[in-house]
């Protein structure tokens, strides 16, 4: 099954992907994005956070 990952050395911290995945995504201390439940939303949901992402941050991994 595969799961997003976010590169959080990558992540500026914009907060789209938790805007458009509430259930997968937060802002976690450091005020980067990181996963909070793989499952959280629908596979096209985590996508279209994936899609929006601007720095190209969050993955698919296997």
């Amino acid at each position: 099954m595969k799961k997003p990952v976010v590169d959080q050395d990558t992540c500026t911290g914009c907060g789209l992907c938790p805007d458009i995945a509430p259930g997968t995504f937060e802002l976690n201390d450091d005020g980067v994005a990181a996963v909070i439940n793989p499952q959280g939303d629908d596979e096209d949901t985590i996508q279209e956070a994936i899609d929006s992402c601007p720095v190209e941050a969050i993955s698919w991994e296997e």
